[in-house]
């Protein structure tokens, strides 16, 4: 019941209608300073932080997480959510899950992710198939969340879709992310930009308030990272 008037709320899409405003409480055209009048970067991040973490939606784009590779997400705030990376060779892809605050890495993946810290490990045929678990101490819409600290950056606000989309850009180090959100309320996030390290990224977002079938996977396929390190040292 509660997915059902979840997606019956989300179903107009984003900033599409003033009654989408109404009910996440924020205005299609807010006094104060700002992007095209949007009122503060922080309030305006909020807004559309809110919308995706109660809206079911999809994304596909590039990656910086592996050179060459592809990365898919289905999110849905009942069911969790899931990422597929598809990188240029069969071991630098996989799924990952995430539901209540854990997260569940293909064997493969999480062994590729440790590759790029410069921890090379092998994963045996009989683990290929486990599913590595971690608490993340956050919530799972981490993943996609904007920071904050983001500023507008009116020189890069452009149409998606057909859709007026505000740039916010959001910068740590060597890292840099431009988001492009809706212009108008409640707001949701269209794509993202990314660089990391000298590669670049670029992801799009759509399907909101579409309903999405994620299945987490069983306890018989999981493991701890205490476990499973332990296996792979086993060999």
């Amino acid at each position: 019941m509660a997915i059902a008037v979840l997606l019956a709320t989300a179903a107009v899409g984003c900033g599409s209608d003033s009654d989408s405003d109404t009910r996440t409480g924020a205005s299609a055209s807010p006094s104060g300073s700002g992007s095209g009048g949007q009122g503060s970067a922080s309030s305006r991040i909020e807004a559309v932080n809110k919308t995706m973490r109660e809206t079911a939606f999809t994304g596909a784009g590039t990656t910086t997480a592996f050179e060459g590779a592809r990365q898919e997400v289905w999110w849905d705030p009942e069911q969790g959510l899931r990422m597929k990376i598809s990188g240029p060779s069969e071991a630098e892809g996989g799924d990952l899950y995430c539901k209540g605050g854990t997260s569940y890495t293909g064997a493969r993946l999480f062994a590729s992710m440790l590759a790029q810290r410069g921890q090379e490990i092998t994963v045996p045929e009989r683990l290929s198939d486990v599913y590595v678990s971690s608490e993340t101490g956050q919530d799972c819409d981490a993943y996609f969340t904007i920071s904050t600290s983001g500023q507008f950056a009116p020189d890069k606000d452009t149409t998606i879709d057909g859709k007026a989309a505000l740039a916010i850009e959001v910068s740590a180090g060597a890292a840099a992310d431009t988001y492009f959100v809706s212009a108008e309320g409640p707001g949701c996030l269209l794509r993202q930009e990314s660089e990391r390290d000298g590669r670049t990224s670029r992801s799009t977002y759509g399907g909101f308030g579409e309903a999405e079938t994620i299945s987490m996977p069983t306890p018989e396929q999981t493991m701890t990272m205490a476990q499973f390190r332990s296996e792979v040292g086993a060999g």
